[in-house]
């Protein structure tokens, strides 16, 4: 392909940095083609910056934007000069893709489809700075955007390399930006056909839904788990009440046998001593019979 499938606006993002502030730049894409074009935005640092969002669809013959917010920094970089920078792919795509079947594999040079790559490079500027004007809630330099003046060259470090070499290393570490705070991992071939390591944000959304799936199945398990545990400790809790209610009454019934026993030993020991103090003397039938035989005899001595 000769026509470029987006035309980006600005070329340059510009930040005005503040400590402990965040700062935001607004990013156009025009599809003057008559296709539907997909593009993904990748950067050096995806923890230092934030897109939203880092893919989409642009529609034949619209415009489409999305926000780049640099996180509140603690150090200011040395001149203010910044070495980061985001390189965004853009592809042809069939009619009716939806926007979240848009995924690494589209933008894989492997497929053998055409694959169109512009970098963006980031400059920082003081607040207040004459140089810079208002537009849209962001900053935008006065100068032209293709232009760019040498001390502007020169602290990017890529001016006076060869040219092969420069496509290399301006293609050389650059890491999808996280998006919403998500983030992923996939490859990609620098023209050096060397292959780095970049995170995305489109592949860590699969990648958390699934992790939120199992978290909320195994969250699941686990209080189904602990719901049969508390239920089999309460039936061991009733359990232990029966048996202590049990043990309770026939303690009640030992104590009641016990002083029932205890009563009639008492009275045992009653009887036993009064049949003791009866016996103690002469029985009454032998007094009786030895008065009867007084009497005979008196009688017959009288005679």
């Amino acid at each position: 392909m000769t026509s470029e499938l987006l035309e980006i606006h600005p070329l340059e993002l510009k930040f005005t940095f503040e400590l402990k502030k965040q700062s935001s730049c607004l990013i156009q894409l025009t599809n003057k083609t008559d296709q539907y074009v997909a593009f993904k935005v990748k950067t050096t640092s995806p923890k230092k910056y934030c897109v939203r969002p880092n893919t989409g669809i642009v529609k034949p013959k619209s415009t489409y934007d999305f926000t780049v917010t640099m996180q509140a920094q603690r150090v200011a970089p040395p001149d203010l000069i910044c070495k980061d920078k985001f390189l965004i792919q853009s592809t042809v795509i069939p009619f009716g893709t939806a926007e979240e079947n848009i995924t690494s594999d589209i933008f894989s040079k492997e497929s053998g489809k055409h694959i169109e790559e512009k970098k963006l490079k980031v400059y920082l500027s003081p607040p207040n700075s004459p140089v810079l004007t208002a537009i849209n809630g962001d900053l935008k330099q006065d100068i032209g955007h293709e232009t760019s003046s040498p001390r502007d060259k020169a602290r990017d470090g890529v001016e006076n390399i060869p040219p092969s070499q420069k496509v290399a290393e301006d293609f050389m570490g650059f890491e999808t930006a996280k998006d919403a705070a998500t983030m992923g991992t996939q490859r990609f071939k620098t023209s050096g056909d060397e292959t780095e390591e970049l995170t995305t944000a489109s592949d860590l959304q699969s990648s958390v839904a699934k992790d939120v799936q199992q978290l909320k199945s195994s969250k699941a398990d686990d209080f189904e788990n602990l719901k049969s545990k508390i239920s089999f400790m309460d039936s061991k809790l009733k359990e232990a009440e029966v048996t202590i209610m049990k043990l309770t009454q026939e303690r009640s019934m030992v104590a009641r046998e016990t002083d029932k026993l205890q009563s009639e030993l008492e009275l045992s020991k009653t009887k036993s001593n009064a049949i003791r103090i009866t016996q103690v003397g002469f029985p009454l039938l032998y007094v009786c019979m030895v008065a009867v035989v007084g009497l005979v005899i008196g009688y017959l001595s009288n005679l």
